[in-house]
């Protein structure tokens, strides 16, 4: 019952997320409109603590995207087929393994892709 509850509780979240991210996208929008109009409006959103915020925000959803595609990836691979005999391999660890296998690859290459991505930033 307890893995029902965190599967609801992140379905949950990402619903929260998804429509808290809707309304960020709305006002930036609308503030991109009004901006060019109002001076006072385009010094405000082009100040440093402004950009620092917009640049944090696009930096962990590039890594949630990045996440997101691996994990779409593991979960959805059809298993590759086996290259031992069913007589001599039950079909359930050689499905384990290829996962496995599937997944250090995957996260290998996710981590290279983050690290090449990320190589100019300065550490948190």
């Amino acid at each position: 019952m307890a893995k029902e509850d965190l599967l609801d509780d992140v379905h949950i979240r990402i619903l929260r997320v998804t429509e808290d991210l809707r309304v960020i996208q709305r006002e930036l929008n609308c503030a991109a409109m009004q901006a060019p109009g109002d001076p006072e409006l385009m010094e405000a959103l082009t100040q440093l603590p402004e950009l620092e915020s917009i640049e944090t925000l696009k930096s962990a959803l590039d890594q949630m995207r990045h996440f997101l595609w691996f994990y779409i990836q593991v979960m959805t691979t059809d298993g590759e087929p086996n290259e031992t005999s069913p007589q001599t391999s039950p079909a359930k660890s050689s499905t384990a393994a290829s996962f496995i296998e599937k997944y250090n690859h995957l996260t290998d290459s996710a981590l290279m892709r983050y690290f090449n991505d990320h190589k100019g930033r300065k550490p948190n």
